[in-house]
């Protein structure tokens, strides 16, 4: 009983050591995925990098696959902190809806590597985890819940409170960011050719379910 406590001690130091590595070899394998595109990440890499053996990078990640989702899962954590970050501050309804949309295009255009895995489907084969997914949809959920109260206060009518405005409304997101990764990677939010039109993305889409049109849509 008198070496529990340093049993303890030991046990913890040792979890704390393993997901530092486990962090260390994500940050590598999105600075890999920057450097050669999304599908061109391997154990092998992460490993040589990291100055371990490849045998070794499996007592962390069983598969490539499981880097791809643990990585899916950063993705998901970091975008939703940006949304938090700038949405929280706003007053419910459409103004926090566009303050969130512009964080989630801005984060997405500075973390091209890790928005393509949330946003497209550049790995052959892979999809997240049911238990990573699952972040996902609670933040659509979140999501879903700010459009509500917008409705609830009349900034928008009914339908949007509907699937069909959640699924218009990520086209509306997904298609900017895709857009600017594909055709201008490397340009900073503001001064991107078509990130610099979110706003203007986002003023058409709301136009769509303002009751009293355009000029009615609120506005910072």
């Amino acid at each position: 009983m008198a070496n529990t406590p340093s049993v303890g001690v030991g046990l913890n130091r040792r979890l704390i050591r393993r997901q530092q590595t486990i962090e260390e070899a994500l940050d590598i394998a999105a600075a890999i995925m920057t450097e050669v595109g999304v599908g061109g990440l391997s154990m092998s890499e992460i490993a040589r990098r990291l100055g371990i053996r490849q045998p070794s990078l499996y007592k962390y990640f069983p598969s490539l696959h499981a880097v791809y989702d643990a990585l899916f899962a950063r993705g998901l954590a970091r975008s939703h902190a940006a949304v938090l970050a700038a949405a929280e501050p706003q007053p419910a309804g459409v103004r926090r809806i566009r303050a969130g949309a512009r964080a989630w295009v801005r984060w997405a255009v500075d973390n091209p590597a890790l928005a393509q895995l949330l946003v497209w489907r550049p790995v052959p084969g892979f999809a997240p985890t049911e238990a990573t997914f699952a972040a996902s949809i609670q933040q659509m959920e979140q999501v879903h819940a700010e459009f509500t109260e917008a409705v609830r206060a009349s900034e928008l009518r009914p339908e949007a409170a509907s699937v069909e405005a959640l699924r218009l409304y990520t086209v509306v997101l997904s298609g900017v960011i895709s857009q600017q990764m594909a055709n201008e990677p490397g340009a900073g939010y503001d001064t991107g050719i078509f990130s610099s039109l979110t706003d203007a993305a986002l003023d058409m889409f709301f136009a769509r379910y303002t009751p009293g049109g355009p000029d009615a849509i609120p506005r910072p």
